[in-house]
This record gives C-alpha cells, sequence and structure tokens, in this order.
C-alpha cells in the first residue's frame, strides 16, 4: 500500500490544488491531505476555519477514485519539529508531495521522500489571487471547484472575508 502525503493551507481550495490531487492519485493507493494552519481563520490570508476547508476538499474529491484522509494540522513554530507533528498527526505514508521549499527541505531532512508536482496555472490559481478577486468584487468562482463555491456561499465566506478586511 503506497500512501502519498499533501499539504497546503487550501485558502480556499482551488483548481490548482484539485490538478494536483489528481495527478497525485494515479501514483499512490491513498491520499493524505494536510489541511496546514489549521488553528487559523477569520484573518484576510486565512478566512476559513480548518472544518470549513475540510468540507472544501471532501466535497471536492467525492469522484477522485482514490481513498483520501483530510487531517487538519495546527502549526507548532518549530521547524526542527514540524515533521514529527505531521508524521504524528496522519496515517503512515511513505512520500510527501509539495512545491513549498521549507516543506520539502523538512520532509527530505527527515529522511522522507518528496516529490514536487508541477503547479497548475499557478499565476492565477493561489489562494491570494482568489482571495484578493473576492474583495474585490471580481469574478473568482471560475478558479475553483463547484463544491467550493457552494460552501462560500452556504458560510457567508465573502462576507466574512470583506468584514474583516476593514479598518476600524
Amino acid at each position: 500500500m503506497k500512501r502519498g502525503f499533501y499539504i497546503g493551507r487550501f485558502q480556499p481550495y482551488h483548481n490548482g490544488h484539485q490538478a494536483v490531487l489528481e495527478h497525485i492519485a494515479g501514483e499512490v493507493d491513498e491520499i493524505i491531505i494536510g489541511v496546514g494552519s489549521a488553528q487559523l481563520s477569520h484573518q484576510v490570508d486565512n478566512p476559513f476555519t480548518a472544518g470549513e476547508r475540510v468540507l472544501m476538499i471532501t466535497r471536492s474529491l467525492n469522484h477522485l477514485g482514490c481513498p483520501f484522509y483530510v487531517i487538519p494540522i495546527e502549526d507548532i513554530q518549530r521547524n526542527a519539529l514540524w515533521v514529527a507533528h505531521v508524521r504524528s498527526m496522519a496515517p503512515p505514508f511513505e512520500t510527501c508531495y509539495s512545491s513549498n521549499p521549507l516543506v520539502m527541505q523538512l520532509f527530505q531532512e527527515a529522511g522522507v521522500q518528496v516529490q514536487s508536482p508541477a503547479m497548475y496555472e499557478r499565476e492565477i490559481l493561489s489562494g491570494t489571487e482568489i482571495r484578493s478577486r473576492m474583495l474585490e468584487g471580481k469574478p473568482w468562482e471560475d478558479l475553483v471547484p463547484p463544491a467550493v463555491v457552494k460552501v462560500i456561499r452556504e458560510i457567508g465566506g465573502v462576507s466574512r472575508l470583506r468584514q474583516i478586511a476593514r479598518e476600524d
């Protein structure tokens, strides 16, 4: 059984994440998806709760055809111990999939095989770009899976983001 680990903040989960996970699903028997910075929410850079992000991911991957687990992972602010923390929260895995240089370095130092999947349309498929479009009232819905649009509408996500971005 080959298990792969993929981590992100998913603020929000978007089509780039979806493309990467669909690629990973072709290489492994099971995927562990780590929802990083799980303790953060209601911030301009982190507007969604861990539970809301889990919902976005789970609903978007219902057709994946590969078993997956979504695990919230809180930050511990100690990079030297972070991989051990991740391993304590997740089922065992052999390979970490990431393009984040720090994540790649930490897992390599811990002796975990790391693969860097190609980023899909990175110029526009980023949480920063999507949140910016939400704040500016520009179209963002085509950058995320339809299930994510539904979750964000259910929770009033755009209104929340605009409210927390306001100044006193």
